[in-house]
């Protein structure tokens, strides 16, 4: 009886056809087995992305955190950087990602072109130090930028709100904050360039710095959610960085992601949820 076609007359002598049960459940098999089944016979090689989180080389004082530095344009930093870049290099990144405005590409473009010609970096910027030398010696004849700029941190209100409503979240807010600026003085003043580098791709820092816009989430949670908005606000702007990544990181590409630690904490968990791209750790370079 699974088998049986219900047929009815229909309008100008024409038949329509009503799907029996047996008809549903091939479709459904289809569903199920046959749209993967394409996919794997397609055996394409997911893009290979590696994020290297690193800390701002010429601090702009943006981020919440500000502390003096390590000077990497030492000669010994300097021979570092350039050992670094050639490891780097030996990834055969097909592409190399700078955080930078989709809007400054033409001026990076024309950066680089002259990097390629005269070997003078226009700057102190890790996109220059690190992004520029590990394109020139893989080979690259451009970089990209992939940062977004017209989002950010939205915190005006939650601000507002820990003043007011939320005493017990501002003091644990300032004492992580005082914390995290005490330490880092710390690492800048007493670790090498190469440990730094490190420290700012070790997961247990990742875990702090997202732990950051956790500690003020449930600002305003039942009222005007000012905590959880300003978190979100900060994931928005790196979701929008993640699909100017996803649209380069393209099957077959290896691609190399520089960013601030503060970025790179939460794409590499995008990378590692994205089942069209495979993350690639790159601690093992520095």
């Amino acid at each position: 009886m699974l088998s049986r076609v219900a047929i009815v007359e229909g309008k100008q002598g024409k038949y329509m056809i009503r799907k029996t049960f047996l008809t549903q459940i091939l479709l459904s098999m289809l569903v199920l087995v046959g749209l993967p089944s394409v996919a794997v016979a397609k055996n394409v090689a997911p893009a290979k992305v590696m994020l290297v989180g690193v800390f701002h080389f010429s601090n702009p004082g943006l981020d919440k955190v500000k502390t003096d530095q390590i000077n990497v344009m030492s000669d010994d930093n300097q021979r570092y950087l350039f050992a670094l870049s050639k490891r780097f290099a030996e990834f055969k990144p097909t592409h190399v990602l700078l955080e930078c405005s989709l809007e400054r590409t033409t001026e990076y473009y024309d950066q680089f072109q002259k990097f390629l010609i005269d070997d003078e970096l226009p700057g102190v910027n890790e996109n220059y130090q690190l992004g520029f030398r590990i394109a020139k010696l893989a080979g690259l004849d451009s970089t990209h930028c992939y940062d977004e700029r017209k989002i950010g941190w939205d915190a005006d209100q939650l601000f507002s709100d820990l003043e007011s409503k939320d005493a017990e979240a501002k003091q644990a807010f300032e004492q992580f904050i005082a914390e995290i600026t005490e330490q880092t003085t710390e690492n800048h003043k007493t670790l090498s360039l190469a440990e730094l580098l490190r420290l700012s791709n070790e997961p247990k820092q990742d875990s702090l710095n997202k732990n950051l816009y956790l500690l003020t989430n449930q600002v305003g949670a039942g009222d005007n959610f000012s905590g959880a908005d300003a978190a979100a606000s900060w994931w928005h702007r790196n979701f929008r960085m993640y699909a100017n990544i996803q649209k380069i990181a393209q099957p077959g590409t290896r691609i190399i992601v520089l960013g601030g630690q503060g970025h790179t904490a939460i794409l590499k968990d995008l990378v590692n949820i994205d089942q069209r791209r495979e993350l690639v750790d790159s601690k093992m370079y520095f």
